[in-house]
């Protein structure tokens, strides 16, 4: 069969499935504007396209994200028009909703079969949106019709595809109730054989040295430092969380731009802004165990879970992050935020310890115990490569079940 994939990012989510579709014997195309020409990947035929963002139209501020999605949509449509000419028929596609790519793949393609991965549809209340009142204006006019129209795009695509696919079921729940029988949820999927707990694993650390699991090791990521990961609560409870543990090595992965949300209002970015808030309440010499490492490989990453004695997750109620299935699968005792979706694969007091999002005191808290605690962490950090093992694996879980829903998607 011929599959054909569309993602921004490609790969994206389609890390595994993409190519191991190629891997069975299909002819794969993956469309992206990642890469400024064409190649092969994993057997995967990479075919690019270039996208340039619209400037100087004057449009309502409701109408940003959808006018934005219909360019995106356009460039692609003619990218696939091209495709045709060239004689190549996709059986299924398979397209990211996020960003207006699959929005008129009907008119190329109409007796294709499509199936849209469904990350998420925006609710005006009850998720991210009004989640934090510290970077909520107040009094907004007309946020439940802003909403509505930044979702119109995402919504257009779900309907027109045959079925979607989602990571979570909140994420997945998240979506219109007359559309949500369409999606199936099944998360991308973690190699717990090559993500796992390593007593012998060591990592370098510019300004930290060598560290390995003798070392008390904190870490906390985020992709960018940012609020609606919870890098300001965080930077919050630092003080005390240094003070309270003296001999702690503390890693904060991630860079300084911002994937969710906005950056601060005077341009700078958020580490900068918080380090400004709190640096006067850390001494010199507690600062110095806090390791900023910027973006880091496949392999530092994984060996910082690994050496990992207490791992922190935080986010808003939004899209769960691979890093925390990657940390539950490298056996890390992990302390997470008590919101949607880190609550369907962190059972409290089971596969990790929750606290309340915007409470500093509770984070210090539970990293304390945690910290003091040999046996809770064992048992915790158990219990969640377990987990994962059981209900994320790549190879025996995930994959098979993406490529069911492949196979169905194929038949109708």
């Amino acid at each position: 069969m011929n599959f054909m994939f569309l993602h921004q990012n490609f790969p994206g989510q389609f890390l595994h499935l993409a190519p191991a579709l190629a891997r069975a014997g299909h002819r794969v195309v993956a469309l992206t504007s990642r890469v400024e020409r064409n190649r092969t990947w994993r057997g995967v035929d990479i075919v690019a396209y270039r996208h340039a963002a619209p400037e100087g139209q004057v449009l309502h501020p409701w109408l940003k994200t959808l006018n934005a999605a219909t360019h995106r949509g356009e460039t692609v449509f003619r990218a696939c028009r091209a495709l045709e000419a060239r004689g190549f028929m996709p059986d299924v596609i398979v397209a990211h909703g996020g960003w207006g790519e699959a929005m008129f793949l009907r008119h190329v393609w109409p007796e294709a079969r499509i199936g849209l991965f469904c990350e998420y549809f925006y609710r005006a209340s009850g998720a991210d949106i009004g989640f934090d009142p510290e970077f909520e204006g107040q009094g907004e006019l007309g946020r439940a019709a802003r909403v509505e129209m930044r979702n119109l795009a995402i919504r257009l695509q779900l309907e027109s595809a045959d079925a979607g696919i989602s990571p979570t079921r909140w994420q997945a729940d998240s979506h219109p109730a007359d559309l949500r029988d369409k999606i199936s949820v099944v998360f991308d999927g973690i190699d717990t054989d090559a993500i796992a707990p390593d007593p012998a694993a060591a990592l370098e650390i510019a300004g930290a040295g060598r560290l390995t699991r003798e070392d008390e090791v904190i870490t906390f990521v985020n992709r960018n430092l940012e609020p609606y990961r919870g890098f300001h609560i965080f930077m919050r409870a630092l003080p005390d969380l240094l003070r309270a543990r003296p001999a702690a090595r503390i890693l904060v992965v991630g860079e300084n731009g911002t994937s969710y949300g906005t950056p601060p209002e005077d341009g700078r970015s958020w580490k900068d802004t918080m380090l400004d808030e709190v640096r006067g309440r850390i001494p010199d010499a507690d600062f110095a165990r806090v390791h900023f490492t910027g973006r880091i490989d496949r392999a530092q990453f994984t060996r910082l879970l690994q050496v990992s004695r207490v791992h922190l997750y935080m986010t808003y109620p939004f899209v769960l992050s691979w890093s925390l299935m990657e940390a539950m699968s490298a056996g890390c005792a992990i302390a997470a935020s008590d919101t949607a979706p880190v609550r369907e694969v962190i059972d409290h007091d089971r596969t990790g310890l929750l606290f309340d999002f915007f409470d500093p005191g509770a984070l210090v808290a539970r990293v304390v115990e945690l910290c003091e605690d040999r046996a809770l962490r064992a048992r915790l950090g158990t219990a969640a490569r377990e987990r994962v093992v059981r209900d994320y694996d790549l190879r025996d879980v995930c994959l098979p079940a993406q490529f069911d829903w492949i196979a169905r998607l194929a038949r109708g």
